[in-house]
């Protein structure tokens, strides 16, 4: 938890440092901005090692060796400012990546919160609830208003206006006409429609 903890906040030491290193240089004190520059990037570089020894252990090379070496080198050479920098850099990648994982993983699982597990089957004019399991490629099913699409199936009345969002990041609902393509997990953003199921639960 502690790494954790310690990883979320990893950006703010060394964007503080080369702050405050700044701040220092300009005050006159060359000397105390060298090693707050310096301090400031060890802890990232600390980091970026601990990625470097995982991504080794799983039989890959990432761009964490190059931001170390890179760090070592500036810090090494007197270049403290260099390594600050760097640090920055590579601690905001790896926020960026978090945050992009994090919302990968967040819209995935509102995405299987979405998906319906009973679908509304249309025999003649009689209407019965079945598992969406049980759903077969020719069923033809009831969308009501706000409910996601069980399986992927086509339009079978006039229109469907279906909110995608959750697939593919478009926020305006989009309007499909009769016979037009619907997939599985998109939500019906009106009027109830028919849909004729091309597909079962599992594609």
């Amino acid at each position: 938890m502690t790494m954790t903890w310690f990883r979320r906040y990893a950006l703010l030491l060394p964007l503080a440092g080369l702050l405050a290193g700044g701040v220092a240089w300009l005050l006159g004190a060359p000397d105390i901005a060298t090693t707050i520059w310096a301090a400031s990037a060890v802890p990232q570089a600390a980091l970026v090692a601990v990625d470097f020894v995982q991504t080794l252990r799983r039989g890959q090379l990432g761009v964490d060796l190059i931001a170390l070496l890179a760090i070592a080198a500036a810090i090494a050479l007197g270049e403290s400012l260099t390594a600050a920098i760097i640090a920055v850099m590579a601690a905001g990648g790896a926020a960026l990546e978090e945050f992009a994982a994090a919302r990968a993983r967040q819209e995935l699982s509102a995405l299987l919160n979405r998906t319906p597990r009973v679908a509304h089957r249309l025999i003649g004019t009689e209407l019965s609830d079945i598992s969406v399991g049980d759903v077969v490629p020719g069923d033809r099913l009831l969308i009501k208003p706000g409910e996601g699409i069980p399986v992927d199936g086509v339009v079978a009345t006039a229109s469907a206006t279906l909110d995608e969002a959750a697939l593919t990041g478009e926020p305006m609902p989009v309007t499909r006409a009769q016979g037009g393509a619907v997939r599985s997990g998109v939500v019906n953003a009106a009027g109830p429609f028919e849909l004729t199921a091309t597909a079962t639960a599992e594609g």
